[in-house]
């Protein structure tokens, strides 16, 4: 990424990694992502705030050199490597640099850097730090995503680097995104697969920076945004209670019984114009299956069993769901088995984290017959009569 100036004073220095396509060896990356890095120039102090992953150090160092800037300070929001793994190299080429973080961020990067002899000042939430004619100030968002994690905002500039929170894995070559619902797209499906997890928290949190005047986000991932408004009233809406009257339906099939199942209550709902997201687990991009998480009220569990238990693609994708704590108000499972099944009470132990209302299980023996469907018509009534609660 080249250097980009985002106001006066205050550069864009960070890389674009348009070849990543998993993260954290778990995330689907299909357009990529960025690691940003900024840099608030002060009329006595200049400040980098936050560095790139290790794999990108050399793309930081030349943007860096590019700029002609000596750094004094490294503002660390969050200690995760692909934010803090160049500051090691940063620190061989500013050896005079001071690491600015706060006392959870400190501890954290002790853990993972030889850092030793390098000189740490450690602030309080809501704590200031002057450049000269700019002022930086720390507010604390914990469990956004990580416990350590804060943000910083430049006071007279109105720029909040909010590093984790609003980001987007989305690697381009705009500085800004688009002002169009398609920025919206990268967004959720990062909130999804990130987020998710702290709404409680991010709500808390939402509500230390709303009082702030906010001109620009520069998140840690993805383009800079311009409708701070927007974005912020989206993450409200995202990390409330309240959900949409839509059903997702994971399911998979070996013998075709359970996708017998699965089909004829998509058909069922779709009948009682309930909306409906099917995903077929053999086939499906994780990504699309947690954004319609995000609102969802209904989720339908549709798998075969496999030695008693869930089909493990089922099962994987609980286990995901249950670490994710979506906001969902009610589930159902249904399926097929041979010989025999303990499906129901291992799918139930799956999501111990969710605070379900299940409806009646239908688990049916080889394939589904007329007294089934009559089932699957009874419980397509009961999703809709909840529809709205």
């Amino acid at each position: 990424m080249a250097v980009r100036i985002i106001k006066s004073g205050i550069y864009s220095v960070g890389a674009i990694d348009w070849d990543r396509k998993l993260f954290d060896e778990l995330i689907p990356l299909p357009q990529g992502t960025s690691y940003n890095s900024y840099i608030v120039e002060g009329t006595n102090k200049t400040a980098l705030i936050d560095t790139v992953d290790p794999t990108k150090t050399q793309e930081l160092l030349y943007n860096l050199d590019e700029t002609g800037l000596n750094i004094d300070y490294i503002i660390s929001n969050h200690a995760e490597q692909d934010h803090s793994g160049s500051i090691p190299a940063v620190l061989e080429k500013f050896p005079d640099a001071v690491i600015v973080t706060n006392p959870q961020c400190e501890k954290l990067l002790k853990s993972f850097f030889e850092l030793s002899n390098a000189k740490l000042k450690v602030i309080g939430d809501g704590e200031t730090l002057s450049l000269g004619d700019k002022t930086l100030k720390f507010i604390f968002t914990p469990w956004v995503h990580w416990p350590d994690t804060m943000v910083t905002y430049a006071i007279e500039d109105e720029i909040l680097f909010s590093c984790d929170f609003f980001g987007s894995h989305l690697a381009t070559s705009e500085l800004f995104g688009p002002e169009d619902i398609s920025r919206l797209i990268p967004s959720k499906r990062y909130y999804a697969e990130i987020m998710m997890p702290f709404r409680p928290m991010i709500l808390n949190n939402l509500k230390k920076i709303e009082s702030l005047e906010i001109e620009i986000i520069g998140p840690s991932h993805g383009p800079l945004i311009l409708n701070p408004t927007e974005i912020m009233n989206l993450y409200v809406k995202w990390a409330s209670n309240e959900s949409s009257n839509q059903v997702v339906i994971p399911y998979v099939s070996m013998h075709g019984s359970t996708e017998l199942m699965a089909k004829y209550l998509i058909d069922a709902l779709i009948k009682r114009g309930i909306e409906v997201k099917p995903f077929n687990l053999s086939k499906m991009e994780l990504g699309e299956f947690l954004i319609d998480l995000v609102d969802s009220s209904t989720l339908v569990m549709a798998a075969p069993t496999v030695l008693t238990k869930p089909h493990p693609f089922m099962a994987q994708i609980l286990y995901l769901v249950n670490v994710l704590r979506p906001k969902l108000k009610y589930g159902a499972i249904i399926g097929s088995y041979g010989w025999g099944t303990m499906m129901e009470d291992e799918i139930k132990g799956l999501l111990n984290n969710l605070k379900i209302n299940y409806h009646e299980t239908l688990l049916i023996k080889g394939l589904p017959k007329e007294e089934d469907f009559k089932k699957l018509d009874n419980l397509a009534d009961q999703i809709l009569e909840t529809m709205g609660n």
